[in-house]
Formats: structure tokens, sequence, C-alpha cells
């Protein structure tokens, strides 16, 4: 504030307390003929007003204005700056009531004007957090973006990575047919019909992702689970016996048909087994194998994959189904993820559980409904 200003507020300040001083005298003169005995309250207000409008300066002014003139005309001797023996304590008592209610009212206006600046500087920060907190809120979005597409590429690449690796291995097998001496065409027209499977696959899944940008239904219709473990199981023999590991399959015989995307569930399987396959890869000491098994439960249809490889900590459990979450050294964490968004579409449960001889158990549920309902 200029110089000048803040000497103009000073001198209204200070003026104010004379009026109010000068206004509470004439009052006080017009009353005091019903009074028997000297009335000064009035006084005592226009020190509270002086110290409320102007502060301490202005208040402690008032209070010396009011002693003044309240001992020169309102206190015996009259008119006269003396003040008699009888009316000291009187006159002692109204000064500090005087002073006491500039106090009291200087500090009420500190504390209030104190409060109001501190609800400004409030109402100031929130808006600055408001605005910082749209900015983030906007950044963030921003990223969930950008995680979302890294997300969804992850997901593509990990949804054909098996089977384009499949095509890639059998290419190489067919080679290795076709060099023999004499070449082996039947091994060699086995690995073909295996590359056409495989590539089959890996279209069929590119037209799952097509369809979910399209938010077209899935593809589902009545197949047997049955056949579904028994083709992966074929298809990963050599796979398996390449690492030592042995597939064993335990199906229940004339399980009921489920209504469900086919490709996906075989995607979810193969992800399960090849899990399976990488935890007993490295196990040493007792078998290598991995179990596959389906039974039906209370109209449920359960898949279990369980193998004997380094085990389950019960609070991984939970934690290696969230996205990018691994416990493999390369790996990208989205397997697990997929699958159980996969089981879930298809209102069932995908979970996993430490397995008591050691090892892991992960298994997923599907309802089974009559063929009529969804005729």
């Amino acid at each position: 504030m200029p110089t000048h200003h803040r000497i103009r507020s000073v001198l209204q300040h200070y003026g104010t307390a004379l009026f109010a001083v000068v206004v509470a005298f004439r009052l006080t003169l017009l009353v005091q003929g019903l009074f028997p005995y000297p009335f000064l309250f009035l006084f005592f207000g226009a020190v509270m007003a002086s110290a409320w409008f102007g502060g301490t300066g202005p208040g402690i002014f008032a209070v010396l204005l009011s002693t003044v003139v309240v001992e020169y005309f309102f206190v015996p001797p009259f008119h006269s700056f003396a003040v008699s023996t009888s009316a000291e304590a009187y006159f002692a008592a109204f000064v500090v009531c005087a002073l006491v209610a500039s106090w009291v009212s200087s500090a009420k206006k500190k504390s209030e004007v104190a409060l109001k600046y501190g609800l400004d500087q409030l109402e100031i920060r929130v808006s600055e957090r408001t605005a910082e907190l749209m900015k983030t809120q906007a950044e963030l979005a921003h990223l969930s973006q950008v995680l979302s597409m890294g997300e969804l590429t992850a997901s593509i690449a990990h949804e054909i990575n098996q089977p384009l690796t499949a095509v890639v291995t059998h290419g190489h097998a067919c080679v290795e047919w076709l060099s023999a001496n004499p070449p082996n065409l039947e091994k060699t027209r086995q690995t073909i019909e295996r590359i056409i499977q495989d590539g089959t696959r890996a279209g069929a899944v590119l037209s799952r992702i097509r369809a979910l940008f399209k938010k077209e239904a899935p593809a589902k219709d009545w197949f047997d689970m049955n056949e579904v473990i028994h083709e992966l199981t074929v298809f990963l023999r050599d796979e398996a016996a390449r690492r030592r590991i042995s597939i064993r399959t335990d199906l229940v015989p004339g399980l009921s048909k489920v209504m469900a995307d086919r490709v996906q569930l075989q995607q979810v399987v193969l992800n399960l087994m090849m899990n399976g396959m990488d935890a007993v890869a490295d196990t040493a000491g007792r078998p290598k194998e991995l179990v596959v098994s389906a039974r039906e439960e209370d109209s449920e249809l359960i898949v279990r994959v369980e193998d004997s490889g380094i085990g389950l900590e019960a609070e991984t459990a939970e934690k290696i189904f969230n996205p990018f979450f691994t416990t493999k050294p390369h790996g990208i964490g989205m397997g697990l993820s997929i699958s159980r968004s996969i089981i879930e579409s298809h209102e069932g449960h995908l979970w996993a559980v430490p397995r008591p001889s050691g090892g892991a158990i992960f298994q997923f549920t599907l309802p089974i409904r009559p063929k009529e309902s969804d005729d």
C-alpha cells in the first residue's frame, strides 16, 4: 500500500475513535440526569467500536480520550482533572474496564481478520489444488490410455505368440524330415498338418481380436472340453518330451458339452499347460509331471492343470492374475490376466492354489447349461 494511503487510513481510524468518544460524551450528558451516579457505559461502547474498526492504537486512543473526558466532566470534583478520594476506586475501575474492553475488542477483531485471511488462503489453496488435481487427472487419463495401448499390444502379442512359435518349430522339423536320406514324407505330412492347425489357430485369434474391436459377440458354440485337452496334449507332446516332462490326463468320459468360444478356451488351457511346463522345467529330485483333468461338479465343468514345479506361495496366488505381474525372468505378466478375463467373460472363475504334494494347481470352472436353454 502506498504511503499516503497508509497515512489516510490511520487518520481515518483515529478520527473514528475521536468521533465515537464525542458521540458517547454527548449522549452521556443527555442521560446523566436520569441516573443518581455517573452513567459511563457509553464510553465503553466507544472504546470497543474504536478498537474493533481501528485496531489496538485507535482503541488505546479512545481509552485515553474517554479517561480525560470522564475525569473532567463526570468524576468529582467536576470540571477539574483532580480526583477526589471517594471517587478514586470508581475512576480506577473505569480505566481498567476501558483498557480491558479495548483489548478484548481488538483481539476479537484480530482473530476475525486472521480467520478470514486463513479462509481466503484455504480457498486459494483449494482452488490451486483443484486445478492441480484436474491436471493430474488429465495426465492420469493420458497415462491410462498409454497403458491400455501397451496392455492391448501385450495381449495381442501373447495371444498369437504361441501358435506362431509352433509354426516356426514345425517348419524347422519339416526341413529336417525332408533333409533325411531318404526324406521322411510321412513325418513331413504330419508336421505340415500341425503347421496348418497352428496357422488356423493364429488366424482365429486375430479374428477374435478384430471382433473385439467391432464389439461383436464371441463365436460361441457347443464343444467337448475333453477333445480340446486331448488336442493340446498331442500338440505339446514333442515339447514336453524335449523338456523330459510327463503329461498325464485324467478325463471323465461323457462330459457335458459347454457353450463357449472354443479358440479362447483353447488359449486358456494352452497357457496354463505352458506355464506348468515352465514351472517344472528347472525342478530336480522329483518327477517332472503335468496332470490335466476335467470333471463335472454341481452343474459346473471343472478343469485343473497340476504341476510338480517350484510351488506357489499363498500371497502370490492372487497377485499372479494381475496385469504385468510375473514370476518368470522374461515373462510379460499378461497370460494369466488374459486367461482370467476370458473365463470370467464365460461366467466362470479361474484361480490358483498350492499343490499339497508340491507344485501348483490352476483350475477354472464353466457353467453347464442344457442345450435347450441356448437354442
